[in-house]
């Protein structure tokens, strides 16, 4: 684990730069071609950050697992699926990469690199939606790497699209983006004050879902299985 741990902490920095990208280009370039309709930009938001999600958790995840992601890290070695000296590693390069991966969008599309958002995303509402988006996030990658690890690429991304419109805060669902995206002001982009409470609520999602799929495996033995 030792040996490997810097080639997993490279893809992990690197596929989270690379979401990060997707993220915020595709909103840059849906706004920019929307005219205005915030439906049609929304819509080219989830399908490229669906897409570009499934893409980098094949390619990445041989390597380092594809958490992409502080929640799933977390929630991993809580359940001891991840040593916890892993831990600061893989959070560190998480944050980095998702850093990198925001500044790269807008140098890619002639923007000032260095920016702070003043999109508000606060409230009640707002909270509840990425408690849920976290919540659903993680019981479908407990569910699916349990029971369907090949369907887990495909699985995350289609609720991470449909968090995005079933979802008022338009599913963040992970603390490394959440921050990255405040230093975006851009379509996808969150006021920097408004980004601990997120991450308050994401904590609390992630840790129901593991503690709620720590309890289904107390029963993983049981007859209620239909479809294994």
């Amino acid at each position: 684990m030792t040996d490997r741990l810097p080639r997993r902490l490279v893809a992990e920095g690197i596929g989270t730069g690379l979401l990060l990208a997707a993220v915020v280009g595709s909103g840059i370039m849906a706004e920019r071609l929307a005219g205005g309709n915030v439906g049609v930009a929304l819509l080219a938001n989830t399908l490229a950050t669906a897409g570009a999600l499934v893409a980098l958790i094949l390619a990445f995840g041989p390597v380092s697992g594809a958490h992409f992601n502080p929640a799933v890290t977390v929630a991993l070695a809580w359940r001891g699926a991840l040593p916890w000296r892993s831990v600061p590693g893989y959070l560190l390069a998480q944050s980095t990469g998702a850093v990198l991966g925001v500044w790269l969008a807008h140098a890619m599309f002639d923007l000032p690199v260095v920016q702070a958002s003043a999109r508000v995303r606060t409230g009640f509402g707002q909270w509840a939606g990425e408690f849920t988006a976290t919540f659903a996030l993680l019981s479908v990658v407990w569910g699916c790497a349990r029971h369907r690890p090949h369907a887990t690429p495909y699985a995350v991304a289609a609720v991470i699209a449909g968090a995005y419109w079933f979802t008022s805060s338009t599913s963040f669902a992970n603390p490394a983006v959440t921050a990255a995206r405040a230093l975006s002001d851009t379509f996808a982009g969150i006021r920097p004050a408004d980004v601990p409470a997120f991450v308050v609520v994401q904590a609390l999602g992630a840790a129901a879902a593991t503690a709620l799929f720590a309890w289904f495996a107390a029963e993983d033995r049981s007859e209620a299985r239909p479809f294994r």
